[in-house]
């Protein structure tokens, strides 16, 4: 998981940054002081930085250019209403990878963080990749691939196999996988969850040498590479 690191004064902003970056498997800490923001950033170790200009103790163009003397790979994406030329060229003559006005579109912002994890991170997958072992899932065009092989799943196969994705090498209880991917409550009375395990099982794991999908018995499933 990418950590993010946030400095913005605006508790709401920030507040609706850190809840969507997270639905996107980032962790986020949000930070509403620039002076605490530099500490902060200059002691632990992030993959990108987030910076408002406008912030009490010390402005983002300051954090910018103390991260950037300390760490010449960061990415620093700039968050602000400062829209001028002027304010722009300031930003990124600072060190600021890139420069974002508010108001601003969430998946803006997520585009740009995630062109900026790219180019400093050979491992970066987008968020709508979904990978774990040799699946690979993409939630933009709802394909399943395992080993290069096209899987064809049901609508409920496809969102049983995500909900698995995103919560690998973790027990998952019926309840659980019912609430999550039926949006109902388990009733102990039926083996539907099971039967749909089963579904999906053959789906992904007939003809593959490992079984990726694994039962604790009493207690549910979870995705691990046996």
């Amino acid at each position: 998981m990418f950590k993010i690191g946030l400095a913005e004064d605006d508790v709401k902003i920030a507040a609706l940054i850190k809840s969507g970056l997270e639905e996107h498997q980032y962790h986020v800490t949000p930070i509403h002081d620039g002076s605490l923001a530099l500490t902060e950033f200059k002691d632990h170790e992030y993959d990108l930085v987030i910076l408002d200009i406008m912030m009490p103790g010390l402005n983002g163009i300051e954090v910018c250019r103390q991260l950037r003397a300390k760490n010449k790979d960061l990415p620093i994406l700039m968050l602000t209403a400062l829209g001028s030329i002027e304010d722009k060229v300031t930003g990124l003559s600072s060190g600021a990878d890139d420069y974002l006005l508010k108001p601003f579109h969430f998946r803006e912002l997520l585009a740009r963080l995630e062109a900026l994890l790219r180019r400093n991170n050979k491992k970066f997958t987008p968020h709508n990749i979904l990978n774990f072992a040799d699946i690979t899932m993409d939630t933009y065009s709802k394909s399943v691939e395992r080993a290069g092989v096209t899987i064809e799943l049901t609508a409920k196969e496809y969102i049983l196999l995500e909900l698995f994705l995103k919560n690998p090498n973790r027990l998952l209880s019926r309840q659980y996988i019912a609430e999550n991917a039926w949006d109902i409550s388990f009733d102990t009375g039926t083996n539907v969850i099971d039967v749909y395990i089963n579904f999906l099982r053959k789906k992904i794991e007939k003809g593959f040498d490992k079984r990726l999908i694994h039962t604790k018995i009493g207690m549910g499933y979870i995705l691990k590479e046996s």
